[in-house]
């Protein structure tokens, strides 16, 4: 009955098989030994493919040491022993010996995993025998990083895209509804669209992470000359809350309407009315709340509209189902108070 060898008699075979293996290819060993591109050489007449040479690349890469390699089948450096995927790709590229290339998941040393893209191909000898397989390995973890992110990025410019579509379209139905003249209809539409590209633009100048509340505020305010004759007449007032996309552009949009209408009929459109704006963040046993306050005065006397217009559904109604908003509009005489309480951002990033 034969005798299993032993593990120090294998790591002895494996150091022989690479003494003899230098010996046969001497300046390609040296080159293979000195290049930054990770590689193995494999036997080829063991049917496990056992590894007979490692770079300092490899070892880099895989964080074993060459003891831990040498004499270890070629299959040992995949994430999976079970998966039959990539164990019958393997087996392919060594029977083929094309060089195709395959994408493998591999294990490291402390057991974290990367993807590699895998070339064997075939050594031969003088007589054409296959005596070796040469595998190299280009490292694909950054390539998969930036793979992910751009499905992400793409992903969330879908997702943008049919925000914007939504409240387009909302937009445009409530034109319609609203007037029977083409050019009323037309600066509509203009308007609330242009109220919309502001707010995209702002979000896109903080690479649509977040924006900041007062931000938000000046950018609404801004189109009707708030910020140049008028700037003594409007106050902001608030620590600068951060607003991740979908409840900035909500938001934004709101406060349009808020600033349309005082420019139209409310505080804006004497000599004497005034806006303050303010928000607070408020604790609450359900978690924090922020609630805004839009408030008008000195205006003409209001009184409420006997139906409720666009603006005022933009307001209450959309903030209400993008932001699960409780609103409530007020029209004292001295000028409408818009008060909007949502949930506060739980992190830094606005969430």
């Amino acid at each position: 009955m034969s005798e299993t060898p032993s593990p120090s008699e294998q790591q002895d075979d494996a150091e022989a098989d690479v003494e003899g293996f230098k010996e046969d290819l001497g300046p390609f060993v040296v080159a293979a030994e000195t290049t930054r591109m990770p590689m193995v050489f494999t036997d080829a007449k063991q049917a496990n493919n056992a590894i007979i040479f490692a770079n300092d690349s490899f070892i880099s890469l895989i964080g074993y040491q060459r003891d831990e390699i040498l004499g270890q089948d070629f299959n040992f450096v995949l994430a999976s022993a079970t998966d039959t995927a990539p164990l019958a790709t393997i087996k392919a590229e060594f029977e083929e010996g094309s060089c195709r290339g395959a994408e493998i998941c591999c294990r490291r040393k402390d057991g974290s995993t990367f993807w590699a893209d895998v070339f064997i191909s075939p050594v031969q000898d003088e007589s054409g025998d296959t005596v070796q397989h040469f595998a190299s390995f280009v490292d694909l973890t950054r390539h998969k990083e930036e793979q992910a992110r751009s499905e992400t990025l793409i992903d969330e410019l879908n997702d943008r895209v049919r925000n914007m579509l939504a409240a387009v379209q909302s937009i445009v139905s409530q034109a319609f509804r609203k007037n029977v003249d083409p050019m009323a209809t037309r600066e509509f539409i203009a308007l609330r669209i242009a109220a919309l590209s502001r707010s995209h633009d702002l979000l896109a100048h903080g690479n649509w992470g977040r924006a900041g509340l007062r931000d938000i505020v000046d950018n609404a305010l801004q189109p009707f000359n708030v910020g140049g004759d008028r700037s003594r007449r409007y106050e902001v007032t608030g620590d600068d809350i951060r607003l991740p996309p979908r409840r900035a552009l909500a938001l934004g949009i709101a406060l349009h309407e808020l600033v349309l209408n005082a420019v139209t009929h409310g505080a804006l459109s004497n000599d004497s009315g005034s806006i303050m704006v303010s928000w607070t963040k408020e604790p609450k046993p359900s978690g924090d709340r922020l609630i805004l306050v839009w408030r008008e005065k000195d205006g003409p006397s209001v009184t409420p509209a006997s139906k409720k217009g666009f603006g005022s559904r933009v307001v209450e109604d959309g903030l209400t189902h993008e932001l699960e908003a409780t609103v409530h509009l007020h029209y004292p005489k001295d000028g409408v108070i818009c008060t909007i309480d949502m949930a506060a951002p739980r992190d830094d990033r606005g969430e």
